[in-house]
Parts: C-alpha cells; structure tokens; sequence
C-alpha cells in the first residue's frame, strides 16, 4: 500500500512534473505500455478483485473493465505522436511573412477520483488521458471496492513511474483532504451531490474541472423498432454489472402498441440470459453494499412488478425487475435507479415520448429503437444529452474516437481517445514573425489619413 498523501508527496509530484521528465514521447508511451502491461499481467488478480468487490462475473469484468482498458491505452499509444503534434493556423495576409501554430501543452498535476461501479476503468481510463498528455496524477479509487482499490494500490506503481503516478486509499475524509490542494485539472466520477463539492473545492484554487455525474438515461422503443433485438440488447444493457452503470438506461418509454410483446421478450431475454434464479446465477453481479440495496428494495412498491422483484438482503442480491404503472412523483422516475429496476412507461406518439424526456435535466445517453430514418433527426434536434445511441445501448461509450460525457446536470467535460489527451493538455499558442519588413504604418503618430489606409487594409485582409 502506498503511503499517506502529504505535503511531501504532493510537493515530490509537482517537482517531477516541473523537471520536465514527463513531456517527452518517449515518457508518455512508456507509461501508456506499463498500463497496459499491468492489464494483462494482473488480469487474474484483477477478475479476483472485481469478483469480491462486486460479483462480478470475470467475462464481464474482461468485457467493461480490462479489455476496455486495454484498447483505450492501446488506441492512445498508437495515435500519440499525431496528437502531439503541432497544428499550423491560417495567417491572414496583412500580419505576413509569419507563420502561426498551437500545440498541445500538458497541464501539470492531475488528481483522479474514481468510482465503485467500474472500479477499476473509472479509476484508470482517466489517468490515460493524463499520461499521453504528459501530466502526474493521484488515483484515489473508491474506498467502496477495497479489493480493487488495493489492488491498484499495491501493483500499479510496479509497472508506471511511481514518481509520477500516486495511487491513494482511503474514504471521504482523505477525498476532503485531497481537494484542500492546488491540482491543476480535476477529475470526478460520481453522483451529482458529491460533484457540487467537487466542484466548490476546485473553485478556491481555480481548478478547472471535469465531472461525470450519470443521470436518468431514457430509452425509447417504438412501434417500427426490432422488438426481439431490442428486448435481448436493452436486458443486456440494464442488468450489466445489476443495472449500476451510469449509461445504463433508467427507464423504457415504449409505444403503448407494442408494450405486452416487447415486456414478454424481455421476460424471454432475462430467463435465457440468468435462468430461473437469476440472483444465483455466476453471470449477475450483486448490489455494491446494504445502504443501496435497501434503497432499491424500498422502490420495488412503487408501482406495479411485471418481472422479477425477488431480493435477497444477505446476498445484496435483487432480480432483474420490470415495473409497470409506475406514477410520475415516484423515486423511481425522480431519481437516477442506479440498479437492477427499470420502470416501463408508454407513449402514443414519438413527439409525446421526446416531450417526455424532462427538461433541463440532460442525461448521460438517451437510447432509442426505431425502424424510422427520421426519428434520430428528431431526437438530436428536440433533446440534450451527452451522447445518443441508435439501435443498441452502452457501445457509444466504447468508441475511442467518441467524446464521452455529460452536459448539464450530468456533468461538464469530455475524455476517451483524443478527447482525453485534449482534457489534460492546454492549447498554447504561437505566433513566428520575420524581423523585415517593419512599415511604419503600424505605429502612431496616427493621422487620418494613415488610419484610412490602415482600415482598408485590415478590412481586406481580415
């Protein structure tokens, strides 16, 4: 385990990034090879973690958590070099001979806060934005999975460089401590409460911010959609990792036509993918700790059950359910579920279904099932959200050439693939001018006369 977070430590890292060390390509790439090297090595230990923290089965832990991580170092390591790269701007005519360019600077040291849900990608794929932009970081992983927290405790400095990558446990109290101090970017994955506090403690040092907040992500199925293959994609997509995913969608709103067959495929989907016990199941991870199981127990008499609703307190565990009849003012619509419950509403038509989706309160992703070209139009010009996703659900977050985050109430800012290098870096720009010529146009005294020329100048040249 790594040792307490200090004056000293906090000082060692700033002092490792002001050296210079970690600018190079070099440095970056070799950090981005030792990430990946720990995810391979440590896959085993790894499952082993993710199994006592959550139950989580290890192809899903492959699936969501090292494999994904492992293409998203890979995919940075590969494309770096073009990243770093300085990009040239137009020069208009009247500031020539000159050349003009911006590069990408890093922005120092990066503190980390990541969340129990994916414990160890929300904790990690940040911190690969932060070493291909060359930047230190702290990882303070959530102190709700310790076997993962531990874990990265104890293994990650083995395959970075320890003097630039600081790996920290502990609970809120450390988390308070932690933002007492100037970083220069932070990172927050969590829920909206705890992103207010984030972001009020960056406020008195000025620290720029990015927040992943989650919310109530919808998904819209309508009567032109593929109904089998949406009933196995939205099952699959809700009960991953037992509905705690902050992309997962919250509710269904579904064509008040096509409700009694897409619940009974849905039913279908669930029994093939779990069986008849899904809570004993090795593939259906459980509930992270009593509070929240509590939680979700007591939203299972909001409305009415049409699948699943078994619970079973000792082993955190709650079926895959499907509530219907479930009334406006209920928790289960004000609030995000954030498990394994998924409240189905109706719609008559697709402009009462995007009415629907309230606003002000932007969600993560908003998912929608439709045979009809027109519906997506729609939809990206009647809603806001951080993403959409046409005909499946979770993947728009796996596409490292897609930007992924929230916007409003669902957070502020963007990483995965360049998104990520462009978080952590600074646009710096640079301006190169020859000495010759230097008119004497430009310096005053300025008479009238050298003022028209000088406005006709910069009127047709700009």
């Amino acid at each position: 385990m790594n040792s307490p977070y200090d004056d000293r430590v906090h000082a060692g890292l700033k002092n490792c990034f002001e050296s210079g060390r970690t600018r190079p390509a070099a440095w970056r790439i070799a950090q981005l090879r030792g990430l990946e090297s720990f995810l391979r090595e440590r896959e085993g230990a790894i499952a082993r973690a993710l199994l006592a923290d959550l139950r989580k089965p290890a192809a899903e832990a492959w699936l969501t958590e090292t494999g994904w991580l492992l293409a998203e170092a890979r995919h940075a390591r590969r494309r770096l070099k073009g990243w770093m790269r300085p990009r040239r701007a137009f020069v208009p005519l009247h500031y020539q001979p000159g050349r003009a360019f911006f590069t990408r600077e890093p922005l120092g040291l990066i503190l980390v806060i990541g969340a129990w849900n994916y414990p160890l990608q929300l904790s990690l794929a940040p911190v690969v934005g932060a070493l291909a932009g060359g930047n230190c970081a702290v990882v303070k992983p959530s102190e709700l999975a310790p076997a993962t927290s531990a874990l990265l405790a104890a293994e990650l400095p083995r395959f970075v460089d320890a003097d630039a990558v600081r790996v920290v446990e502990g609970g809120p109290d450390l988390v308070r401590e932690l933002l007492c101090r100037r970083f220069d970017h932070i990172f927050f994955t969590g829920s909206r409460e705890k992103g207010r506090e984030v972001m009020r403690a960056a406020a008195q040092h000025l620290t720029p911010v990015t927040l992943e907040l989650g919310g109530k992500c919808p998904c819209i199925v309508t009567e032109s959609a593929d109904l089998r293959t949406a009933a196995r994609r939205i099952a699959w997509a809700k009960f991953l990792n037992a509905g705690q995913t902050c992309i997962s969608p919250d509710y269904l709103l579904v064509h008040e036509s096509v409700e009694p067959e897409l619940l009974r495929l849905l039913r279908e989907a669930l029994g093939s993918f779990y069986g008849a016990d899904p809570m004993r199941s090795p593939d259906y991870p459980r509930i992270i700790d009593a509070r929240a199981f509590d939680r979700l127990r007591s939203c299972l008499g909001e409305g009415e059950v049409a699948v699943g609703g078994g619970s079973d307190a000792s082993g955190r565990s709650i079926e895959p359910t499907l509530i219907r009849g479930v009334r406006q003012g209920s928790r289960l619509l004000r609030e995000e579920v954030f498990g394994p419950l998924l409240p189905v509403l109706t719609f008559r038509s697709f402009p009462e279904a995007l009415d629907s989706i309230r606003p002000g309160d932007e969600p993560l992703a908003i998912y929608l099932f439709s045979g009809r070209r027109g519906d997506l139009r729609l939809l990206q010009e009647r809603t806001l959200s951080g993403g959409i996703c046409l005909n499946d659900l979770l993947f728009q977050a796996s596409i490292p050439g897609l930007p992924f985050g929230g916007r409003g109430m669902s957070g502020m800012g963007a990483y995965h693939g360049r998104a990520g290098f462009e978080t952590f870096t600074a646009p710096r720009s640079v301006l190169v001018r020859s000495r010759f010529p230097d008119p004497d146009l430009r310096y005053p005294p300025y008479g009238e006369g050298k003022m028209r020329l000088l406005r006709r100048i910069v009127n047709l040249f700009a």
